[in-house]
């Protein structure tokens, strides 16, 4: 069988659950299928959009009545399939541009990837009215208007025409010149309306939408309003709120864990183990509690900067002084706060709490002012020892982060009260005040996994 019969018979429902199998195992492997598959199914999906309009194709032929009925039963088949070919080569394959002619272009796509959207995804890619759905990554398109548009993941917009979109859910950066006056993207609670300027909008599922004017004006409009507000550079407006945190509560890891490699998992939801992050414009706020960790490093905002701290309690893991390696992992989140088109790669910082003393934070109580050491500015090589480093790439939002280095094994080792303590910071800074807030999932996260160190004996190498 070859390659375009077998994905034709899975399209259409008749391919064995063993060959089904084989074959999207045979797509995520070969490039080349999985072009196959994608123009395949295209076709396929086109043919099944006119279903409707073929037999009335071919009951308006003429039919010659002196031809014996198998003639004419094996003949309208024949005509079937010469016509719904023809039909589609004919408004589809010739005529792309009538069908859905371009308005804006897929300029830049870094470090993407897509899932469920209905317009193609490579960079360069004319795009027609369609919807775009970016999993990760920063996609930018430039409509025929002359305005730009940078996604930033996780999103999902709907390309409606070269002057306008709409923002279904996530973030955009909007830069509109004089040609692109009157530019609109709209989300469920409003509607903006470019009058020549720069700006960043936010749309949540959960029915909220943030507006920031960086550079010259916007009109907004909500749905039922008589008269639209006039924003200007430095202006914002919010609407809506967002979701009420859960209330599930977190669930303390009894026993610890040693995978068939030889890698022990200490989360911070062990025993003793905990996970925070302070913010120095909520100087007297505790976050303990919060399900997300949050790290910021700015200098033209700098109420907002974010540090991190995670406690492992090591009581369990056997014998400290044996530990070969060790890593630490913690999963990316969307904070919802800022914007990664705003901000290069970051680099980020672990150090290791050297005071048995600094172990003893309070997830209930630390905040900004309570945690001097912490918060310092210059942190004081009697208290911290730098262990590992590592970057996120612009546009990240999802993923795993995961250091591994001799320092952070030798700090492991060398804990005397087996509570290991690390503090995270962000080196980067940002040129903008509207930067990302980067997050990972703390302990009380109800869908991620929580901050962890792996360690390794000796004898388990």
């Amino acid at each position: 069988m070859s390659p375009e019969e077998k994905i034709d018979r899975a399209l259409e429902g008749l391919l064995s659950t063993k060959d089904l199998a084989q074959l999207q195992s045979e797509v995520v492997t070969d490039s080349s299928l999985r072009s196959l598959y994608v123009e395949r199914a295209w076709l396929h999906g086109r043919l099944q959009s006119q279903r409707e309009v073929l037999p009335k194709l071919l009951a308006s032929a003429q039919r010659p009545s002196a031809l014996p009925s198998s003639v004419l039963k094996w003949g309208a088949v024949a005509s079937v399939a010469v016509l719904g070919l023809g039909l589609f080569f004919f408004s589809f394959g010739r005529r792309p541009a009538k069908s859905n002619p371009p308005v804006a272009t897929l300029i830049e796509a870094r470090d993407c990837r897509w899932e469920g959207s209905e317009l193609p995804t490579n960079q360069g890619a004319k795009l027609g009215v369609g919807t775009l759905s970016l999993a990760e990554g920063l996609a930018t398109l430039q409509f025929e208007s002359g305005a730009t548009v940078t996604l930033e993941a996780p999103s999902k917009l709907s390309v409606i025409s070269k002057m306008h979109c709409r923002l279904l859910d996530g973030s955009a950066v909007a830069e509109v010149p004089q040609s692109a006056h009157g530019f609109t993207i709209d989300t469920a609670e409003m509607e903006v309306v470019d009058l020549w300027t720069k700006f960043v909008l936010t749309s949540s599922q959960f029915g909220s939408s943030h507006v920031i004017v960086f550079q010259g004006k916007v009109e907004v409009r909500r749905p039922g309003d008589k008269a639209a507000k006039l924003l200007r550079t430095g202006g914002s407006i919010h609407y809506g709120q967002a979701p009420p945190p859960g209330d599930r509560e977190m669930q303390r890891v009894e026993t610890l864990t040693t995978r068939s490699d030889g890698w022990m998992q200490v989360p911070t939801s062990y025993g003793k183990g905990k996970d925070s992050f302070v913010r120095r414009l909520d100087s007297q706020t505790s976050h303990g509690s919060d399900p997300l960790i949050m790290v910021k490093h700015t200098d033209i905002s700098p109420g907002n900067e974010r540090r991190i701290c995670l406690t492992f309690d090591l009581s369990g893991g056997g014998a400290v002084p044996s530990v070969e390696a060790a890593k630490l992992t913690m999963q990316i989140q969307s904070s919802g706060l800022g914007f990664s088109a705003l901000i290069p790669d970051s680099r980020f910082a672990v150090y290791g709490v050297l005071r048995d003393r600094l172990d003893r934070w309070d997830e209930s109580s630390m905040t900004w002012d309570n945690s001097p050491e912490i918060t310092a500015a210059d942190l004081s090589p009697e208290d911290f020892v730098r262990v590992a480093e590592f970057t996120i790439s612009r546009g990240a939002a999802k993923g795993q982060i995961e250091v591994s280095t001799p320092e952070l094994a030798e700090f492991v080792r060398s804990d005397a009260n087996r509570m290991a303590t690390f503090l995270i910071v962000r080196e980067t800074g940002e040129t903008d005040s509207q930067g990302l807030v980067h997050a990972f999932a703390s302990k009380e996260n109800p869908d991620a996994r929580p901050p962890t160190l792996w360690l390794k004996s000796a004898d388990e190498k």
